[in-house]
């Protein structure tokens, strides 16, 4: 208990360890708040798609010299353009496309790195570098975090509807089309930015874990937002105490396990309910 209150003081000592718990507390609950709706569309994969096109060209971007958010932003929601028009069309499933493009991506990012020869630390793409936020990446986060966040909050109501009946909402007017591009613009926001430290190969955990965590206990679309946002603002902040009280261990490989954790404990606690419920 003492390791973990001292590492608690040490993040709200040290100016970089504050920065990463705000920037990925941030980044952790509008990447979870995504994630309902890609869950529940059975597009969850997305997530982890899209990262492998972030590596990819943060490592292309890198090699060649130029600024690594103004190639893989672009590039990135382009792609999830691409994902959401080739879905529509039924020209390749859901599930094939991701892995196409994600392991593509991955590859070319390595190959890149490789032969450039230039002084690229590999495993920081990969996993992330929590603790290396600068200041200048903090206020790239939030510049490009709280849009998101605020976007998701005035469009709920729109978010709800094409996310449980494409269908009907096209049906009585609205324009699914938009808000489903929407979706997959702001997803590829998050994904670019939170791979800063969570890493290619980990960022899509925020995105699938906390949504399924709260799936376990809550059966409504606004209790299963709610509990998701609460989830992985608490799996963050739980994540980086470990991994400042823990020597040697990576915060976004804490951060991940922590949700793993929850998951299974909401599991538990959702097939306790229904036994009870029965009974």
């Amino acid at each position: 208990m003492n390791v973990v209150m001292e590492a608690i003081r040490n993040i709200f000592a040290y100016d970089f360890l504050l920065r990463a718990v705000i920037v990925g507390t941030l980044i952790s609950v509008c990447a979870a708040l995504l994630g309902v709706s890609l869950v529940l569309k059975r597009f969850s994969m997305m997530g982890d798609g899209l990262s492998h096109i972030g590596f990819g060209t943060l490592a292309v971007a890198a090699a060649l010299g130029f600024s690594s958010m103004a190639i893989s932003l672009p590039v990135v929601i382009g792609v999830a353009f691409l994902m959401l028009w080739l879905g529509d069309k039924g020209k390749m499933r859901g599930d094939a496309l991701v892995g196409l493009m994600s392991t593509g991506a991955l590859a070319i990012g390595v190959l890149v790195v490789s032969i450039s020869g230039t002084n690229i630390n590999l495993m920081d793409f990969l996993f992330g570098s929590v603790f290396a936020l600068a200041k200048q990446d903090v206020q790239i986060s939030l510049l490009l975090a709280i849009p998101v966040l605020i976007l998701f909050i005035l469009f709920y109501h729109k978010i709800f509807a094409v996310t449980f009946d494409g269908t009907f909402s096209k049906a009585t007017g609205i324009r699914t089309g938009l808000y489903s591009s929407l979706i997959a613009v702001l997803t590829a926001v998050t994904i670019v930015v939170g791979m800063r430290f969570m890493g290619a190969l980990l960022i899509s955990g925020l995105v699938v874990f906390p949504p399924l965590t709260a799936m376990q206990v809550c059966k409504k679309f606004r209790s299963v937002v709610l509990c998701t946002a609460i989830l992985s603002g608490r799996s963050f902040f739980v994540g980086m105490v470990l991994s400042v009280a823990v020597p040697n261990c990576p915060a976004g490989a804490c951060v991940i396990c922590v949700n793993l954790v929850f998951f299974f404990i909401f599991s538990l606690a959702g097939r306790i309910r229904t036994i009870v419920a029965k009974d």
